[in-house]
């Protein structure tokens, strides 16, 4: 029996119809990563769970948050003057990060190489990429921080939701037209990003202090980069994708409102905590950057997996998420002063956000496992008893 029922029986019907199909057409995706990881997936084990190689993959970012936290907890030490991060932890971040983007693609390739390909693998492991959004971007942070040459915790609050509203933009496609079609961004960001962290360690957080040309430094280039390839790139493709489908009859929801449904959620989730932001009597952001990160990019995890849900089993998706109650009431909590203490409320809020998300995502897991007849970790099927 799974923990909770947080899939219908309409849904999981719709899962037992579900069929993959995907368009990627990204050159680094199509040219270097897929023949590397077609190479790579051979020195597997063939007894490897899918499921167990996404999971890995997944908690080697978590890993290299928590590695970060330790030495920058509040994102100031690539700041001169300051004791900067040693080395080896951005040597070691640098690894972390290649295998999480090398086990995120080769986890598929081992699900048919080993003929084990399910619903429950597609759903675990974009559902695990919703959530390791805030984990890569709060972890690159610490490059350039938020000293004089860096970026404010304000600016970084606004670059994570960018990248949230990137990521959930993929799967609302696929909401409006069956098709995922994998960003461009993804890929290139990964393998960026584990270079910087490498560079880093060679040259130093110091070398980020220069300017790349005339006065713009790299944390501007790094800025820019991010936010011009969401609307240059990534939103543009997007509504051209769901805009071709509507043209050719192939669009799944007609009318706008059930069309843009799947938005509802996360504005009103960016509304609320962005008037917390603006209006906190502490200035909540400037003291628990990364524990406020965290607690969006966990909400915002937990409205993407439904959706995943909702779009795999073509089903319509939920308008509210349940998270937005509580969410407008710590708010208004801390907003009035009816908790003295605001960084105790966040830190309450966020556990419990974190624990929700985490319970949720077991008892889908659970739920699949148990209609599919699957073990999530295993390739052994369960005993009839």
């Amino acid at each position: 029996m799974a923990l909770y029922e947080y899939v219908t029986q309409e849904q999981l019907a719709g899962f037992d119809k579900y069929k993959y199909s995907a368009v990627d057409t990204n050159p680094l995706s199509v040219y270097v990563m897929h023949p590397f990881w077609n190479f790579v997936v051979k020195f597997l084990p063939t007894w490897l769970a899918p499921n167990l190689i996404t999971f890995t993959g997944f908690m080697f970012l978590v890993l290299n948050f928590l590695m970060l936290a330790f030495f920058d907890f509040d994102f100031t030490a690539s700041a001169a003057g300051q004791e900067h991060v040693p080395s080896w932890v951005w040597v070691a971040a640098g690894i972390f990060n290649f295998l999480a983007y090398t086990l995120d693609g080769v986890d598929g390739k081992q699900a048919r190489r080993t003929n084990s390909s399910t619903p429950l693998g597609e759903l675990f492991d974009h559902g695990l990429d919703s959530w390791a959004c805030i984990f890569f971007v709060a972890t690159v942070y610490s490059v350039f921080g938020r000293g004089e040459s860096g970026v404010g915790v304000a600016t970084l609050y606004y670059i994570l939701w960018v990248v949230l509203f990137s990521f959930i933009l993929s799967h609302w496609e696929k909401y409006n037209t069956g098709i995922l079609f994998l960003p461009w961004g993804y890929d290139i960001s990964q393998v960026t990003i584990s270079l910087v962290y490498l560079v880093t360690a060679v040259v130093g957080v110091e070398t980020w202090y220069r300017p790349v040309l005339w006065h713009l430094l790299y944390r501007d280039f790094f800025t820019f980069m991010i936010i011009a390839c969401s609307f240059t790139v990534t939103l543009p493709m997007s509504l051209y994708n769901v805009l071709k489908a509507h043209r050719s009859n192939s669009l799944k929801h007609d009318s706008f409102y059930e069309a843009f449904l799947p938005f509802l959620s996360p504005v009103l989730f960016f509304v609320l905590s962005t008037t917390w932001v603006v209006f906190s009597p502490s200035n909540i952001l400037e003291l628990q950057p990364r524990v406020f990160y965290l607690m969006v990019g966990t909400a915002f995890a937990n409205v993407t997996c439904k959706l995943i849900v909702c779009q795999m089993s073509n089903t319509r998706c939920q308008a509210l998420s349940w998270l937005l109650l509580p969410m407008a009431l710590v708010v208004l909590l801390a907003l009035t002063g009816a908790v003295a203490d605001e960084t105790l409320l966040l830190y309450v809020w966020t556990a419990a956000v974190v624990l929700a998300h985490i319970h949720y995502g077991v008892s889908v897991v659970q739920q699949l496992s148990d209609h599919f007849n699957i073990k999530a970790f295993s390739l052994k099927k369960p005993s009839a008893d």
